[in-house]
């Protein structure tokens, strides 16, 4: 059997009908039910519902064959023992540098309030400059309004919470989508097993896409 590491919210729901087109839905869904280990519809599936910053670290120590995680994770995590080997196509935004509208942003230091550390800190630094990087878990659009940043790092879908915060992009770093990851070992150990569930999941991808 394969365990397919996974968390509850926007990627799960947009998982769904991937996973119903493997034949593999869950039994129940998460919103649901406090299991945390779900068996689907395959009987060489089940699921472990995790929180997202976890996906990466359960497949790397092998507690998970595979994974579903948005790039935005993979990248904090750093990929260490995974293969990422497609793109999902789903849960879509976009990692920004966003200041207050109109602000002229320090040609020096500068800090920047995140919860992606690793990430701020890789992008300037393939740019040539160093920042202070001030970390965050939530409500980041706070951070320069009250002096704590000039600016922020953080995700965006509409943009919309970071109009209604007088906040702006000023540069989009990454491109951000949900992708599936596996466990290295399990990848040479379980080949045969593991490719082919890949497959399953490249078609269901593509009939997505064309539908």
């Amino acid at each position: 059997m394969l365990t397919l590491a996974v968390s509850k919210g926007r990627i799960f729901d947009e998982c769904l009908p991937l996973l119903e087109a493997l034949d593999a839905a869950p039994a129940n869904h998460p919103d649901s039910s406090r299991r945390l280990v779900v068996p689907t519809q395959d009987a060489d599936l089940r699921l472990l519902i995790v929180r997202a910053a976890d996906v990466p670290t359960y497949v790397q120590h092998g507690a998970a064959d595979l994974g579903v995680a948005g790039k935005d994770v993979l990248l904090e995590h750093g990929g260490e023992g995974l293969y990422e080997p497609l793109d999902l196509r789903i849960a879509r935004c976009t990692m920004v540098l966003a200041a207050p509208r109109g602000a002229a942003l320090p040609a020096g230091h500068l800090r920047v309030a995140t919860k992606y550390v690793r990430c701020t800190q890789r992008y300037f630094a393939a740019r040539g400059r160093q920042v202070e990087t001030i970390k965050l878990y939530g409500s980041m659009e706070l951070a320069p309004g009250v002096g704590l940043a000039d600016a922020i790092v953080d995700l965006v879908d509409t943009g919309g919470t970071l109009r209604a915060n007088g906040l702006e992009v000023v540069e989009p770093m990454y491109c951000i989508s949900a992708r599936l990851v596996v466990n290295k070992a399990a990848m040479k150990m379980q080949h045969e097993k593991v490719g082919d569930m890949l497959r399953r999941w490249a078609e269901a991808v593509e009939a997505e896409v064309r539908a």
